[in-house]
């Protein structure tokens, strides 16, 4: 587990920054090169990912805009998820899924179940520094993850890269947004000393893991 534990005057946006730049580098590292997987590998971690993303994360940005009090981190917040509805991104990520042959099953999404669960219940605290803190870990991850996805796609036999590009671009600004939005709420309402702002970074890492190791039965990274 990674704490990041709160103290006044010391923690700001520009070092959590770092820190969340620093597990996403970790997290990168430990993915599986994709020419070693077999089919079926490649389809689990598709599908596995299709199976959280497509119906929760309007649900985890939802949370977050409801969870902040900071006049100037609600606009960001609102455009994100503007966007997403707007150009119904669970739609593009179903046809990407489908495109490789890889839409979940039930024991797609039941591999994963008690992790999204955990992420759920987090951002349901709503704990606003703690929840734009795991979006923008989430979105960070997500720009540089769409390589490989669309990899693993490819060596399935699909041309469907409609998803990839997209988020491929969109969310480095996602990601710079959020950090700003990261800065107005740590200014009005921050944390408690001792809090762990890296809980739901942490939570939502073992989930990803999963996704992607889960037939190799390895454990979550440190």
């Amino acid at each position: 587990m990674t704490t990041l534990l709160i103290a006044p005057q010391v923690q700001n946006a520009s070092s959590t920054k770092l820190q969340i730049e620093e597990l996403i580098e970790g997290l990168m590292a430990s993915l599986p090169d994709p020419k070693g997987l077999t089919q079926e590998e490649r389809r689990g971690i598709i599908a596995r990912y299709s199976a959280v993303l497509e119906g929760n994360f309007i649900y985890w940005m939802t949370a977050t805009y409801l969870s902040v009090q900071a006049e100037e981190a609600r606009p960001i917040l609102i455009d994100n998820l503007r966007e997403e509805i707007a150009d119904c991104h669970p739609a593009m990520l179903r046809r990407f899924a489908l495109a490789a042959d890889s839409f979940p099953k039930d024991t797609d999404a039941l591999a994963v179940n008690d992790e999204l669960t955990n992420v759920r219940l987090f951002l349901g605290r709503m704990s606003g520094v703690q929840n734009l803190l795991t979006m923008a870990f989430f979105e960070g991850f997500i720009q540089r993850f769409m390589s490989y996805l669309a990899d693993l796609a490819e060596a399935r036999g699909s041309a469907e890269r409609v998803y990839t590009d997209v988020h491929g671009v969109c969310d480095i600004a996602h990601t710079q947004g959020l950090f700003l939005a990261l800065s107005a709420e740590m200014a009005v309402n921050p944390p408690e000393p001792g809090t762990d702002l890296l809980e739901g970074v942490d939570l939502l890492r073992t989930l990803i893991y999963k996704i992607v190791h889960y037939q190799a039965g390895k454990q979550p990274v440190a």
